[in-house]
């Protein structure tokens, strides 16, 4: 199993070596983000060990860079910060775990062993479907390059929308997802959020991504419309 550890506290990346290397790991050192980058985009990785604050690139850029060059490599995010925001940025960066220093070396290696067993799935940090961009991490949409303004409920159908893009998504599992199991309001405020969505990201632009699959829920088309 190799694994690329980006850490610029030399004596930190030399513990956290020598005891995965003991673990039966093969293991890569650098300690600038730029070296990461470079290391985790020419060579293959089972998974990257990335400190947040990086000289050259910080973590955030670095995880956010390989996931537009469509690298996959898992990452596990480590930073001495522990606020609940810089690890959502993490994640929506396209980061697949979060270590906060100090950390226990067993539930490191437990964790990385669990990230490789997990694979390298997809998961863009920004997610499109032809001219439509949708960014998770800073809240934004995107249409033909014209930045389009959505509330945070239209926010989160339309990114439910555009990760099961080309798949239908049904209207409970939409409830679900975008409200909660324990919604009893009326469903039909679905169909009332996609014709908003609608009116903000097609109609203006004369396009139909948000398709109805009558009695069975709502489509994204792939393309974007």
């Amino acid at each position: 199993m190799r694994v690329l550890v980006v850490e610029d506290e030399v004596s930190l990346a030399e513990t956290v070596r020598e005891g995965l290397v003991g673990e039966g790991f093969a293991v890569d050192v650098v300690h600038t983000g730029p070296d990461g980058l470079w290391a985790a985009t020419e060579h293959r990785y089972d998974v990257v060990v990335l400190d947040l604050m990086l000289p050259g690139l910080s973590g955030y850029e670095v995880c956010r860079r390989l996931r537009e060059r469509k690298v996959w490599t898992p990452v596990l995010m480590l930073t001495a910060k522990d606020g609940e925001y810089d690890q959502a940025d993490a994640l929506d960066l396209g980061a697949d775990d979060y270590l906060t220093k100090p950390f226990s070396f067993v539930v490191l290696v437990a964790r990385l062993r669990a990230l490789v067993r997990r694979g390298a799935p997809e998961r863009p940090a920004v997610l499109s479907a032809g001219d439509l961009v949708v960014d998770p991490a800073r809240r934004r949409v995107a249409r033909g390059g014209l930045e389009v303004k959505v509330t945070a409920r239209e926010f989160a159908l339309l990114e439910l929308l555009m990760r099961h893009r080309g798949d239908l998504v049904s209207k409970r599992s939409i409830i679900d997802n975008v409200w909660d199991m324990n919604f009893d309001g009326d469903p039909n405020i679905v169909e009332v959020y996609v014709s908003y969505l609608r009116k903000k990201i097609d109609q203006p632009f004369g396009r139909a991504a948000i398709q109805t699959v009558r009695g069975a829920g709502y489509r994204l088309a792939a393309d974007g419309g």
